[in-house]
């Protein structure tokens, strides 16, 4: 089952949430405030390029905070 990452638009809290479809995406809700007023969030990859446009082997699949 894929990932996909939201951001609440009432109190900007971010989570993920594992589902089988989009379509299932209508029922969610924030699960800080309960509202349903969501935006999803393009994820990262844990891919990162060099500042010589090389990838880096350092990169890592840990969360960004924001």
């Amino acid at each position: 089952m894929p990932i996909y990452e939201y951001r609440c638009k009432e109190c900007g809290e971010e989570f993920e949430k594992f589902l089988r479809s989009m379509s299932a995406s209508k029922d969610l809700c924030c699960p800080k405030c309960g509202s349903q007023s969501l935006a999803k969030v393009i994820s990262l990859f844990g891919t990162a390029r060099t500042s010589s446009g090389g990838l880096s082997l350092d990169s890592s699949c840990a969360p960004t905070g924001g």
